[in-house]
């Protein structure tokens, strides 16, 4: 079984090279039996190659891997090797980045990692295409899984992605939604982006050969985590930093979403509340100014404490369930230490 090393002291976030080693390798492999276009622009969101194609040798900072991390961190918990379950972690880090190139046409966001963005490089189209050739590769993945559990890591995966794409539709629907309430809120986010991080605890489980029940605890894990990684992100769509988040801050106000803080601020019945209502009723753009003064008002209605303390109260829900699957001491550390760090984002 791989070694594996907990954050080196002071790290802002826990050490991942181990992973890194096991799983780009495989990434690559992954990406270069896509078709050449696609390959290209798929290699050019890792932080691969330019546009044109010239490979990018200092490639650090292009995505931590924190979903195959949690895979393998999922396997050896439940007593399994990280080598044997590499084609799980593979295939969520895939699915992940189909969702990334979707959302970003869909948000019309044109940064990522502080570049333009797939569409924004390529088009639109290419970009859409892309996503579809990275969705295709993650079910070859695990499709081509040990025998023994092929089907039920396939299944675990169609299960995610239904439940994505229905929080995503939620997502979509909320901005044509004149009330939306924190329950509403909370159940988009598990399944925009819990299912995922559900499924890469599960397959982990799945790919070791884990009872039901533990694999049910991690899944759980992984989907509690989501959600308190959805609020935290919330909080840094606000009030983070593009220099941090490589995506423009504020732009989530400047689309009107109903993300958790504005969701909990309007719930309020402040004045405040009341200010930001009429923000987000108005036909016209909000431009910069307007931008910076709706993130006043949700902080002022307690937008901004209600999505931090909802955060903390998730991955609390999530070690709860963590335990449920009852894991080595060594993986549940590094589970938890990777858990808290996804949560105290700069901001």
């Amino acid at each position: 079984m791989s070694q594996i090393t907990g954050p080196a002291p002071g790290a802002v976030f826990p050490r991942l090279d181990w992973v890194n080693e096991l799983v780009l390798p495989a990434l690559r492999t992954a990406v270069a039996a896509l078709p050449a276009t696609e390959r290209r622009a798929a290699g050019y969101h890792r932080g691969w190659c330019e546009a044109d194609g010239t490979p990018l040798t200092a490639v650090a900072g292009r995505g931590k891997t924190v979903r195959p991390a949690l895979t393998l961190l999922s396997a050896v918990a439940v007593g399994g090797s990280p080598e044997n379950v590499l084609r799980g972690a593979v295939a969520v880090e895939l699915v992940h980045d189909f969702t990334l190139l979707h959302d970003d046409v869909m948000d019309g966001d044109a940064l990522r990692r502080h570049r333009p963005a797939v569409w924004s490089a390529f088009g639109t189209a290419s970009a859409v295409l892309t996503g579809d050739a990275l969705l295709a590769a993650a079910m070859r993945e695990v499709a081509h899984a040990p025998a023994e559990f092929a089907a039920a890591a396939v299944q675990e995966l169609v299960r995610a992605l239904l439940d994505l794409v229905e929080g995503q539709s939620l997502d979509m629907a909320f901005e044509r939604t004149a009330e939306v309430s924190a329950a509403q809120y909370l159940a988009m986010a598990e399944g925009k982006t819990g299912s995922l991080m559900g499924c890469a605890c599960a397959l982990g489980g799945v790919l070791a050969g884990a009872d039901a029940e533990r694999v049910r605890g991690l899944r759980e894990f992984g989907r509690r985590l989501g959600v308190a990684f959805q609020c935290a992100d919330d909080l840094m769509g606000i009030w983070g930093r593009t220099a941090r988040s490589g995506k423009p801050v504020g732009a989530d106000l400047a689309a009107r979403k109903k993300s958790f803080p504005v969701v909990a601020a309007l719930a309020g019945g402040c004045s405040a509340a009341e200010h930001l209502r009429s923000l987000y009723e108005a036909p016209d753009p909000l431009g910069p100014e307007e931008v910076r003064l709706a993130a006043e008002l949700v902080e002022k209605a307690g937008g901004r404490q209600a999505a931090e303390e909802e955060a903390r109260r998730q991955l609390s829900a999530a070690l709860r369930a963590l335990s449920c699957a009852r894991p080595t001491a060594d993986a549940y550390r590094q589970l938890q230490e990777i858990a808290a760090t996804m949560i105290q984002r700069d901001s």
